[in-house]
């Protein structure tokens, strides 16, 4: 079958698992529309896999299939490559649960092209502009600090400081999972952020990294309430406010929150100020079902906001 225009995904990218936190990632950037829907594969307690190049999403699926069957990356990347009429103009990396890794670069993908494989983690590009993108990569991964998102950052920033794709810019993606499957999967995702489309992926990317924290320190915020640890929910909520900026959403459950636990002049301070940018939060507040429950007085303070 000939391959379709939509499967030359020429990028560069890194999947690795963190030692401490045993989180299982791939990251990439690319001048390709939606990098992401076809370059990264990542399954909590599984593996991670980049499948670029001549991009053949099999590799991805039947990776993951076969890791979470009990084989490893390097078992796995060289039976699918064995079995691939096209292995030649592909591009593959894989990292398991144990943080075995593999990859492989085919002879006929387009220069500059090549990988490096290290503990726990492997880079790879093709259609760079420079031979230096990859081994810059790996460089930064292993030198930076903070959490897998972090790293990841690191080596996308150190790629383009290097000259990056030939073509430019366009779209980037992380993909980053827990480290045990919960079995239930639309929740072991910690961070799934894509930017399809834009002048600068990396530094959307990298906002979005930030609203994302923002909604984890906002969960653990409430998470915190239900066990009645104040303290911590009001670090949480902080923080999340922090990093959200502008965006009133953090501010306003946090003021719910508060209104929860009986700290009631508080939260209604918050929720006048969250107000006076948007009366609809009032409105919202007073259709909440926990808040309909609650005693008429709390209620009628809470309407008295909207005059």
């Amino acid at each position: 079958m000939k391959p379709t225009a939509d499967q030359l995904v020429h990028t560069y990218s890194i999947v690795a698992r963190d030692p401490d936190t045993g989180q299982l990632g791939v990251a990439v950037q690319s001048h390709y529309f939606g990098v992401g829907s076809a370059v990264t594969w990542a399954e909590a307690g599984v593996g991670a896999v980049a499948s670029q190049a001549l991009s053949d999403p099999a590799y991805g699926k039947l990776g993951l299939d076969l890791m979470r069957a009990g084989k490893s990356a390097p078992d796995t990347l060289a039976g699918l490559v064995a079995s691939d009429s096209m292995q030649q103009v592909r591009q593959v990396a894989m990292v398991d649960a144990q943080g075995r890794v593999a990859a492989h670069t085919g002879q006929l993908t387009i220069p500059e092209a090549g990988h490096i494989t290290g503990d726990g983690f492997s880079v790879q590009a093709n259609m760079m502009l420079k031979n230096s993108v990859w081994p810059a990569m790996a460089e930064a991964y292993r030198a930076a600090k903070g959490e897998l998102v972090d790293r990841f950052l690191a080596a996308l920033d150190a790629a383009e400081a290097e000259g990056g794709d030939i073509r430019g810019r366009q779209s980037a993606a992380i993909l980053i999972v827990g480290a045990k499957s919960t079995g239930r999967p639309w929740y072991d995702a910690i961070f799934d952020l894509r930017v399809d489309d834009a002048p600068e992926p990396l530094a959307e990317i990298r906002r979005l990294v930030a609203v994302r924290r923002a909604y984890i320190h906002m969960h653990q915020g409430d998470e915190a309430v239900r066990r009645h640890d104040f303290d911590a929910a009001e670090r949480e909520f902080s923080e999340a406010e922090r990093l959200i900026g502008d965006n009133p959403e953090m501010r306003y459950w946090h003021a719910i929150a508060l209104l929860g636990i009986g700290k009631i002049d508080d939260g209604l301070a918050i929720l006048r100020e969250v107000g006076r940018r948007d009366r609809n939060w009032i409105e919202l507040t007073l259709r909440l079902p926990t808040l309909m429950l609650a005693d008429a007085s709390l209620k009628e303070r809470v309407r008295k906001l909207l005059e």
